[in-house]
């Protein structure tokens, strides 16, 4: 999702080295309910972290996708490479990838999992157009398609894996999130999310890998636009790209300009066709801005994902109080306070044991 709005959670930085991971096996994918909490590494205080990732774990979640990457030319704040020069510098500090592992060592302690992405397609945070602008790039082409931009993107794939590639909190490497290529032929994005599922494989084979897009198709005569193709994603084309472990949609029938029934055929035509191709399906992100209608509404989708077996779903965004305030609200949050958080959290994910 496209996100810019953060709480500012201020307090005192301590650091935290990554527990000793326990050894990890290679698994297949399980009926899971999960979550978003992208502002998790940018919280300064580690007891903030471990209380979130403590709530998540109380209310029957198992996994988190939360935000791997920040990428800045400011380079001040949290960031986790530095771009003020042009060329990136990975910071792997106190204001840096120390976070991730504040991150990733409570993640281990509280039995959640989680999915990490690489790059944002978005500029919340930096984003893609970041490595475009600063290594002589011109369009979001670019970023997949120039050897340049994709050996910076390599690089700091190599530091981030290889830094938890043994840790047993990690689901799934992510390498993009809601990556698109307005306009581009649909075989741009598909070119490199084969090259990249495969780069980050030989990097580490244990852990699963997913492209993190918003699951649109590719078909021109379509009536509803995430059905066009226009985005530069061939949905069931990536459906094939044989280092990529399941298949990512993302839900927002309010931002989109859809009615909310028809999330339930969204989910469906995902869920069918991933069952054709013999891959897991994830229904990553979704939510609804509309609080009046939010129950029932979400509980309708639910049944759909219950229906079709949707392997995972994972609602944005999880909300809770921590030492600073309440965290991120985007108006899709849902937070453990509020009236409907045990119907549609708790008592869903109970129900998807």
């Amino acid at each position: 999702m496209r996100f810019s709005t953060l709480v500012s959670l201020a307090a005192g930085v301590t650091s935290m080295v990554a527990a000793a991971p326990t050894a990890v096996q290679k698994r297949a994918l399980s009926k899971f309910t999960g979550t978003n909490a992208y502002w998790l590494p940018f919280l300064t205080n580690d007891a903030d972290v471990d209380t979130t990732l403590a709530a998540v774990k109380d209310a029957g979640l198992t996994v988190v996708r939360t935000w791997g990457f920040t990428d800045s030319t400011a380079c001040t704040g949290i960031y986790f490479q530095c771009w003020s020069s042009g060329a990136p510098v990975i910071n792997t500090g106190a204001d840096g990838l120390e976070r991730l592992d504040a991150v990733v060592a409570s993640a281990e302690k509280n039995g959640v999992q989680l999915v990490i992405p690489f790059v944002n397609s978005w500029t919340d945070y930096g984003g893609m157009d970041v490595y475009i602008n600063a290594l002589g790039g011109s369009s979001r082409a670019d970023f997949y398609t120039s050897e340049t931009i994709k050996d910076a993107y390599k690089a700091y794939v190599k530091a981030v894996v290889s830094r938890y590639s043994s840790s047993s909190a990690i689901l799934s490497w992510q390498l993009a999130n809601e990556p698109r290529c307005n306009g581009c032929d649909v075989s741009v994005i598909t070119a490199w999310a084969t090259e990249m599922s495969a780069y980050v494989k030989s990097l580490d084979s244990t852990h699963m890998v997913s492209l993190g897009d918003e699951g649109f198709f590719n078909d021109p005569s379509a009536a509803t636009y995430p059905y066009q193709g226009g985005e530069g994603i061939d949905w069931e084309a990536n459906l094939a790209i044989p280092d990529l472990d399941y298949a990512t949609a993302h839900m927002y029938t309010e931002d989109w300009g859809m009615t909310n029934e028809w999330g339930n055929t969204w989910i469906s035509d995902h869920a069918t066709k991933a069952a054709a191709a013999g891959k897991p399906f994830v229904l990553e992100e979704y939510g609804l801005k509309d609080e009046s209608l939010r129950t029932e509404v979400i509980n309708s989708w639910h049944q759909t994902v219950t229906e079709n077996g949707v392997t995972g779903d994972m609602y944005w965004q999880f909300g809770l109080t921590l030492s600073a305030g309440a965290t991120s609200d985007d108006k899709y949050t849902i937070f453990v306070e509020d009236s409907n958080f045990q119907e549609l959290v708790v008592d869903w994910a109970a129900s998807r044991v």
